[in-house]
């Protein structure tokens, strides 16, 4: 019975099994048919894709090409403007690649918006392949156009337009680089033979552009900056030359900006001793007899001046015990007589150790170095101090050396220090003390500005604080003794002109407001007639000094920093001829009014000890006389700016006729 269950019980599930794997192999069956109905669909898909992929591509890839096309036009457009050749043409290609761009941009921004975002998300990927570079090179071609569109006109350079086509508006040492920086700025572009400009070195004696050899050429631009070297203390020093800018122009050169000279050579100063602020602007034309005496400290000095003829310091020597002190400067040697520079060594020392500001006035008067004189002034009449030669190269280079030879030993480097340096005597008085033959007014001041500002950079190229200025007498509107010579007036306007046409710098005034006549001994006296109280008065005294300083507080007189320049009156005085009492009065009147001038810096009196010279002419000016004796002036001028003053000048109220010095400071 056990055994016919068993069998049974086997038979039934392997029927079953049999069944269900027929089933599935007829399942099978079916779902590879469907999975090749499937692949293939998946394949047809791909391949869709594929074309579809293929066919945006080519698209893109057309209009990436499209967009090249454009750049190149806008730049070979641009270069072709940058030459002087851009035309309507270009400017017609232009417009239309323009169009041609927004076209396509706005084209892009339509397509994306036909996405959803879900497709946006989708495609990305796919749509934004390459969109990056098509971006940026439409992003360039606009900024390109846009800028030819904006690129400033181009105007015809011709000669009664090039001198001022541009202008040079700064000329200066850069002090972290060495270089000089020249930055010029125009309005306009100029049509010329090619792309460039082209900067120019001219020498100091140089009038005219020269040559074709240019230091260096830049794009054209409205504004530019040219970077060169300086070359200082070599051959090829450019520390006194001036930069003009120029086109090429029918196969020239053209200069279209006016020259330009450095004007900050105190960035390369090698000293910068302070400008000691002193207690007092009193100041005495010093005695050298007197220098080892107290006399200078009894008085109260506070300035002093003292004359430089060039013919004294220049030249050898033969003294074993001062020997030629030779100088090297831009690779020239120079000599000088040791037995000389001895002798300023000591004095400039003296007055330095005693605590005193010292002005050296530099005279040019006949040596055996012709070639400091003018030219011009060579001949046709005999005087005592002759106009500097910058007109050619050797005098240029003798005078930057011995402007450069001074303020290196005058610097504070053992040998005394000066810090204001008077360049010339009264050069409106050009028969007397600036012997040159005569020329108009603008050409005159031409030839002392150049050697002016020769002195100035090369005085400044050493000391970065000396002071340095221009010396005219008190014959304001007209030339009153002078043979052909120039009012003050007409000098100083003409050279503030020059030097601030070719580069303005810090130039002060050295002025001498003595009495007019000269032998006339009431400084508070004076014909009307002559001493007028407006700017045009014929001359300036100390009692219409207020002219003067109202002159040089008007705008176009200040300095670039909008400051009013240094004045000095670097040499006045008043005869004891007439009588040591009024001479005394004058004194002190004069420095009543000088010290209540904000805008006076110092005074120096006229002199320590009378001069044989102007004795005989009846101008004895000193406070000493020949023998050594002390006149009443000795008192005044001692105790003039001290606690004690009233006690000593009081007596001038009843000399002058006032009651109080409010009547005379009130107007100054």
């Amino acid at each position: 019975m056990g055994t016919t269950d068993r069998t049974d019980e086997e038979k039934t599930p392997a029927k079953d099994a049999a069944k269900e794997h027929k089933k599935k192999k007829k399942k099978r069956t079916v779902d590879k048919e469907k999975a090749a109905e499937n692949r293939r669909k998946i394949k047809e898909k791909k391949a869709k894709r594929r074309a579809e992929r293929a066919r945006e591509k080519g698209a893109g890839n057309e209009k990436k090409r499209w967009i090249i096309v454009a750049v190149c036009v806008v730049v070979l457009a641009a270069a072709g403007g940058a030459g002087g050749y851009f035309t309507q043409q270009h400017m017609d290609m232009l417009a239309a690649e323009s169009a041609a761009i927004e076209a396509m941009v706005h084209t892009e921004a339509m397509k994306l918006a036909e996405y959803s975002k879900t497709q946006h998300r989708k495609d990305s990927v796919r749509q934004n392949a390459g969109k990056d570079t098509t971006r940026a090179l439409v992003d360039a071609a606009r900024y390109m156009i846009e800028g030819i569109k904006k690129r400033p006109k181009e105007v015809e350079v011709t000669a009664e337009n090039a001198a001022d086509f541009a202008a040079i508006e700064s000329c200066l040492i850069n002090t972290e680089t060495g270089k000089i920086d020249i930055t010029m700025k125009a309005k306009d572009l100029a049509i010329s033979d090619d792309g460039y400009y082209y900067l120019f070195e001219e020498k100091a004696y140089q009038t005219a552009l020269e040559g074709t050899e240019y230091i260096i050429e830049d794009q054209k631009d409205v504004e530019l900056t040219f970077s060169v070297n300086l070359n200082y203390n070599t051959s090829s020093s450019r520390l006194f030359s001036k930069f003009v800018v120029a086109v090429k122009k029918n196969g020239g050169f053209l200069a279209i900006t006016r020259p330009r000279y450095i004007t900050n050579p105190e960035a390369i100063a090698k000293y910068n001793p302070s400008f000691v602020a002193t207690s007092s602007k009193k100041g005495l034309l010093v005695d050298p007899e007197k220098l080892q005496s107290s006399e200078l400290d009894d008085l109260g000095v506070k300035h002093a001046a003292y004359n430089i003829p060039l013919s004294r310091i220049l030249g050898h020597t033969s003294n074993d015990y001062y020997p030629t002190v030779y100088y090297t400067y831009n690779g020239r040697n120079y000599a000088f007589n040791g037995q000389i520079i001895a002798e300023y060594d000591y004095i400039f020392s003296n007055l330095t150790n005693r605590g005193i500001t010292t002005t050296a006035i530099v005279l040019n008067d006949i040596s055996a170095h012709p070639e400091l004189i003018h030219p011009k002034a060579r001949s046709g009449g005999h005087a005592p101090y002759y106009a500097f030669n910058a007109a050619d190269e050797s005098g240029t280079e003798t005078i930057a050396a011995v402007a450069s030879f001074l303020a290196s030993r005058y610097s504070g480097t053992g040998h005394g220090r000066v810090m204001n340096w008077v360049i010339g005597n009264e050069i409106n008085a050009r028969s007397e003390w600036n012997h040159i033959e005569h020329m108009s007014t603008p050409d005159y001041v031409d030839e002392y500005a150049r050697a002016f500002r020769i002195f100035y950079n090369a005085l400044l190229s050493i000391n970065g604080n000396a002071r340095v200025y221009i010396s005219l007498d008190q014959q304001w509107g007209k030339s009153l003794y002078s043979k052909n010579g120039y009012g003050s007036k007409e000098i100083l306007d003409e050279f503030n002109r020059n030097l601030k046409a070719e580069g303005n710098i810090d130039w002060g005034l050295a002025q001498h407001p003595y009495n007019y006549p000269l032998t006339s001994a009431k400084a508070w006296q004076s014909n009307s007639s002559y001493v007028q109280e407006n700017e045009n008065t014929p001359v300036i005294t100390i009692k219409n000094l207020h002219v003067l300083t109202d002159y040089l507080q008007k705008p176009e007189m200040l300095t670039d920093d909008g400051e009013v320049r240094h004045l000095i009156l670097s040499e006045m005085g008043y005869t004891s001829s007439q009588g040591q009492e009024l001479q005394a009065a004058s004194f002190v009147y004069a420095y009543k009014i000088i010290e209540a001038n904000q805008y006076v810096d110092s005074m120096l009196f006229s002199r320590e000890t009378d001069a044989p010279s102007e004795v005989a002419q009846g101008l004895d000016l000193g406070i000493c006389t020949l023998g050594g004796g002390r006149k009443s002036i000795y008192e005044a001028y001692k105790y003039v700016d001290t606690a004690e003053s009233a006690r000593y000048t009081d007596f001038a109220l009843r000399v002058i006729g006032i009651s109080s010095w409010n009547e005379v400071i009130k107007k100054h």
